[in-house]
Order: C-alpha cells, then structure tokens, then sequence
C-alpha cells in the first residue's frame, strides 16, 4: 500500500487582524462581535469585565425553559397561575406584560411576553409556575449557565431587575446566545416577532412592540435582546442573518437608545463587510470517493462527522490548503461508519483543525477469483 496526499486549494482572502481592527472604533464600554457558524471572534474590547445584564438575563430564562419544553416537563399550552409577586411586578413601574392576579397564562404567552416585551412580570410568573418558587428556577439558571461553560456569571433572580448578585460579561451572554440559537432555532423565531398581542382575561387586549431596535430596520435582525439599568446604561445582544451568514453581537455601556441601535447596526455590518466566512465541510455531505482494494466496489464514499467553517478577513488573497492523508487502496471489507481517512486544514501555512472523514457505505470483499485476478493484476501491472 501507499501513502496518499490529495492536495485541494481555495483561494481565499486575508488581511491582518490588527490592521482591519485599527480601523473601527465603537462608541460602547463593553463589546464582543462573533461570526455565528465558525465561531471566530472578530472584535471584542473588555469583553471579561464584570457587567450586570439588566433584561438580557432573560435569555437564560428563555434557555431553561426551552429545555424543560424539549424534555416534555412542561408544554406550551400549560396554564401557569398568576401569583401576587408576580402581579405586583407588573404594577410597579418596570417593563410588562400586565398580567393579573390569579389569572392563568399559558407558558407560550409567557415566553412571548418575556422575549418580545422584556416583561418582569412574566419571568417571574414563569418561574414560580415552572418550579414552585423564582429562587429554584434560578437553581436551573445556575446549572445551566455551567454547562454551557459561562466562566463569570451569576444569577440571582430570573428577570435582570436591579441585584448586585446578578452578573455576567458580554462574552457569557454570548456564549449563551450562540448556544441557544444552535439548540432551540424553533423556539428561536420567537425573538423576531416585532408585536405580540395578549388577550388577557377580564381585560382588554394588550398590544406591544418588541423593545429591539434593529428588528425595525433592514438589516436582517431577528434576535435577541435588550437591557437597561441606571448603572449599566444601555445594552443589547444583536444578531443578524444575511444569506448563509449570521453574526451575533453583545454589548453593554451604551450611553443613549440612539448610540445603542446606531452602534450596534455599525458593528454587525462592519462584521458582514470586513470579513468572509467559508465552508470548508458539511456534517454528512460527501467529501470524495476513496480507492478500495478487493471488494466489490473500487471506490468509497466518505463524508465528516461535522460541520467546519473558517472565517478570514477579506482583500488579500491567500491560500487555505486542505490535505487529506489516508493509506491507500483502502482494503475490503469497508463498514459503514469507518474512520478512513483524516482533512487537515491549514490557514496561512499553520494547522488550523483536523478533520475525520468515516465511509458512508458498507463495501464488502470482492469474491475469491476476482481477488486472485486482481492480486494477479497487481503484480504483473502495479497499480498502473
């Protein structure tokens, strides 16, 4: 057998990092920008410094209770009784849903009202319903933050209203926002919806607009969520879709509404603009077809177990190199699910990631007269 190098090369471009990012400046004390597919952070300034998150806690409300709707623990039509603490939220100055005591509200109603009108009152109406008291929901919160991986984060209580206790970085926040739009894109659409009406009982209905700026403008917003605190001022994690690319922004500092939506739309189109984002492999989609010896067939299909991107910034143009190293003819019999071959990809001459690529199909030995006949071959003629 011998050993085989297939050499594929995609011109790319690519400017350096520090040049592209000396360029731009943004008018906010806390920020981190992200390519959403290869993960690839594209600015980030005071990124790990403690914040409090005000509403954007209550993506990790919205996280939890996904997860209890994945594991069937609750429902989107379960009807959750209003307590008075979570009433007395909605009569006290802060954002709303205005739900009313001892009303029942269905889960669904609540997410909406915590997702798109940052209501208080239903994060607590949620939590107290989910898991009999707001300080256990928070318990969830907690673990879930863990295991996500959110290194400088605490949760005190399910909404982001004024604690000293409940704090985060920009970089969990969008940790957890990356993490929830890969594991929930169902539940996900909610965070685009601009206007949610409640047909509250005993009541008129109630209509509000969602609280993202940049749902309004066509940028291709649709998530996630804003804040608001006297100490924090103001902040907002972002995330725009444009074709195959999304990139997710957070930050927090924000002096004014206006500096908040005008500096946010400046960084995600700075992140569109400035840079590209390639797919070098698709999760099960054939890669190439690999020479077999002594089965049944002469070729193999093979494919990766995973989806891998790279992201580059644009103008000049270089080169990334994909080497795929197996031992070949690969020799019958061939399961479905082998590991038979490695991708290694590199950027600007360096190992960037390695790749498994595992046989999409069972290829079995060839019969005893055609193995003699091609072995026969082999040493008359080589691999010729």
């Amino acid at each position: 057998m011998k050993y085989i190098k297939i050499f594929a090369i995609f011109f790319l471009y690519f400017l350096f990092y520090e040049k592209v990012h000396s360029e731009i400046k943004f008018d906010v004390d806390h920020l981190i920008l992200q390519d959403h597919h290869s993960g690839k952070i594209l600015f980030e300034n005071d990124a790990d410094a403690s914040i409090y998150p005000a509403s954007m806690t209550k993506i990790m409300t919205a996280i939890v209770t996904f997860d209890l709707l994945k594991k069937g623990e609750t429902s989107l039509d379960e009807m959750i009784t209003i307590s008075e603490k979570a009433w007395r939220l909605s009569q006290s100055g802060y954002s709303s849903m205005f739900i009313m005591l001892n009303d029942q509200v269905s889960v669904e109603d609540l997410l909406k009202g915590i997702i798109i009108v940052s209501g208080n009152d239903a994060c607590v109406a949620l939590a107290e319903g989910l898991s009999g008291t707001e300080e256990d929901f928070v318990i969830l919160m907690n673990e879930k933050a863990q295991e996500i991986g959110l290194e400088n984060t605490n949760f005190n209580n399910a909404s982001g209203i004024n604690d000293v206790n409940n704090y985060s970085t920009v970089r969990d926040i969008l940790k957890m926002s990356r993490y929830m739009i890969i594991n929930y894109p169902e539940y996900y659409s909610y965070f685009k919806e601009t206007t949610f009406t409640w047909d509250r009982t005993g009541g008129d209905p109630i209509t509000q607009g969602n609280r993202n700026p940049l749902l309004y403008k066509d940028i291709g917003a649709d998530g996630i969520k804003t804040g608001f605190l006297t100490v924090e001022q103001y902040s907002l994690a972002s995330s725009v879709k444009v074709k195959e690319r999304r990139i997710t922004a957070v930050a927090s500092g924000f002096k004014t509404k206006n500096s908040r939506s005008r500096e946010s739309i400046k960084m995600l189109n700075w992140g569109l603009k400035k840079f590209d984002t390639i797919r070098i492999t698709k999760k099960n989609e054939i890669f190439t077809n690999l020479d077999v010896w002594l089965g049944k067939k002469n070729k193999v299909q093979v494919a990766p177990n995973e989806d891998f991107y790279i992201t580059i910034p644009k103008r000049k143009k270089k080169t990334i190199k994909a080497i795929l190293e197996y031992k070949g003819p690969i020799e019958a019999p061939i399961k479905k699910g082998d590991r038979i071959a490695l991708l290694n990809i590199y950027l600007l001459g360096e190992l960037n990631k390695q790749i498994d690529l595992f046989a999409t199909e069972d290829v079995k030995k060839a019969n005893i007269f055609s193995r003699l006949f091609n072995s026969l071959n082999y040493l008359v003629w080589g691999d010729a």
